[in-house]
């Protein structure tokens, strides 16, 4: 059944809804996972930093300082005792250096994370700075001034309790900062182990999330996809009764309601296919019977036109010879009208055997099986022009070509067509210039492009598509003689090659005649890369 549009979207907010719930959820633990193991990280960097830095530095510097401060007791005692400066070198090194429990102090202060730390640190700064003002400055002095014999025994022992007091100092700071970084160690060790366990547990996590969504995807979607491909595929594979049923939540569900629509207007659809077939099967028999029926008559029609203009040629040839016997015999016997009837029978006669001869060219294109060759267009060209050689030298005209191409065709029909175009380029000249024309081709494609261009008189191009029709003529038959027939003609040679002609606007004057021929399969396979 068609689930109701209500029922189709209660569907599909439960599946959204669903996947909305499971997916918010798996974020929010993975969330709180992701969280706690970043400020687990944070603070096991933080402890590494303490470790490995502060408390390093701060070691570091405490020995440093505990060191200087031996030495500077060792050299004050040893110049009390000898007077040399040299001796007092580590004690000016160290006065140089500024590397003082004082400084320690400091900058522990600064830090202030410690107080203990920083208390013990200014304890040892302070015990450090009373030695050397109350007994390491003045005996330098007393030495200078009066020599060993000027410090007595008791400002060493002064000295010596007060250097103690220094060292005791300088020995708890620094146990206290070896504890503290002990401490931060143990800590350092404790965090790394807390945060391992919360890699393990974000994998954990990550792993519960994927194995839910994969659960979830395939009952909610994958197992009522699976059912709606199988009812899909009878569907497919020819069966169109078989229904298609809605199945599973939301979206799928209206989604197999759709197919199933779609099923049952593919049977409709089916159905008016198949009338429409038997209509098609009826229509076609009668267009192949009608096709037929057109060829025989094409043919009756062509063979018509070849027999009616092949047997018309004895009779046409008796009535010309008869009138020009009667006209060269009773020329000038009879009265004026007489003759002119006569010279009107002649002409009448010798157009209808151009007229016969024309039409029966033009029914034998296609009809007489030439031979089918490889055409040199330039020969055909120039047989072209040997045969009208009378009427060029008569006008003087002037018939240039560049390299044409090899084609193949038959070559009767091709010097026929260069001739038709070229004897009408001669034919229409223009009065007042000497009749120029030019043949050229260019490759188009898998066609060649021949032009013929002259300076004669021109078509008017509204005309362009009638002087291809037969018997179509633009001038009077006492101004420019001819059938009618010769650009016919050409159309039909050139389509019988599987071409086409046509003519376009000269930019100057005269006329620009262009049709294609097919360029040879040899040519086309060498040309392809």
């Amino acid at each position: 059944m068609t689930a109701t549009p209500s029922r189709a979207a209660r569907r599909r907010a439960t599946l959204r809804s669903r996947l909305l719930g499971l997916l918010l959820t798996a974020a929010f633990a993975l969330a709180l996972v992701v969280a706690g193991t970043g400020l687990v990280l944070g603070r096991v960097l933080e402890r590494q930093d303490a470790v490995t830095e502060t408390f390093f530095d701060a070691v570091t510097q405490a020995d440093g300082a505990y060191i200087q401060l031996v030495d500077s007791e060792t050299s004050v005692r040893g110049f009390a005792l000898t007077g040399d400066e040299v001796t007092l070198e580590p004690f000016e090194r160290a006065a140089e250096d500024d590397l003082s429990f004082r400084t320690l102090a400091e900058r522990e202060a600064e830090r202030g994370l410690d107080p203990e730390l920083t208390a013990a640190a200014q304890a040892a700064g302070e015990a450090g700075r009373r030695w050397h003002e109350e007994f390491a400055q003045p005996v330098m002095e007393q030495v200078r001034a009066g020599g060993t014999a000027a410090v007595t025994s008791q400002e060493i022992e002064s000295g010596r309790v007060l250097f103690d007091d220094a060292r005791g100092k300088a020995e708890t700071y620094m146990t206290l900062l070896r504890d503290r970084r002990s401490d931060a160690v143990d800590e350092l060790s404790t965090w790394t182990l807390v945060a391992a366990g919360t890699v393990v547990l974000l994998v954990l996590a990550a792993i519960a999330v994927g194995i839910s969504l994969w659960v979830a995807l395939r009952r909610w979607v994958l197992e009522p996809l699976r059912d709606l491909a199988a009812d899909a595929r009878a569907v497919a594979s020819g069966d169109l009764t078989h229904p298609v049923e809605a199945t599973g939540p939301g979206e799928i569900a209206a989604l197999a309601d759709d197919v199933e629509r779609m099923r049952v207007a593919l049977v409709t659809e089916v159905r008016a296919v198949e009338a429409s077939r038997a209509e098609i099967a009826d229509a076609h028999e009668q267009l192949t019977t009608q096709a037929e029926e057109l060829r025989r008559s094409n043919r009756d029609l062509e063979q018509f036109a070849y027999v009616a203009s092949h047997d018309l040629q004895e009779p046409l040839r008796k009535i010309a010879s008869f009138t020009q016997l009667l006209q060269k015999r009773y020329g000038g016997q009879l009265d004026e009208r007489a003759d002119q009837y006569i010279a009107f029978a002649v002409d009448g006669a010798k157009r209808m055997q151009r007229l016969i001869n024309d039409l029966l060219g033009f029914s034998r294109v296609g009809r007489m099986g030439g031979e089918v060759t490889d055409v040199d267009l330039d020969a055909a060209l120039a047989e072209a022009v040997d045969n009208l050689g009378e009427r060029i030298a008569e006008t003087g005209a002037v018939v240039t070509h560049d390299p044409l191409p090899t084609v193949q065709g038959e070559e009767a029909l091709l010097v026929q067509l260069f001739q038709n175009v070229v004897g009408n380029a001669v034919k229409f000249r223009h009065p007042d210039r000497t009749p120029q024309v030019h043949l050229s081709a260019r490759r188009v494609g898998e066609e060649w492009e021949i032009e013929c261009r002259d300076n004669g008189i021109g078509i008017d191009q509204q005309y362009a598509d009638r002087v291809f029709v037969i018997f179509q003529r633009l001038h009077a038959k006492d101004v420019y003689e001819g059938t009618g027939i010769g650009l016919a003609l050409c159309k039909k040679i050139v389509e019988f090659h599987n071409g086409r002609i046509w003519i376009e606007p000269s930019p100057e004057t005269g006329t620009r005649i262009l049709w294609t021929l097919p360029v040879p399969a040899a040519d086309t396979v060498d040309a392809t890369p």
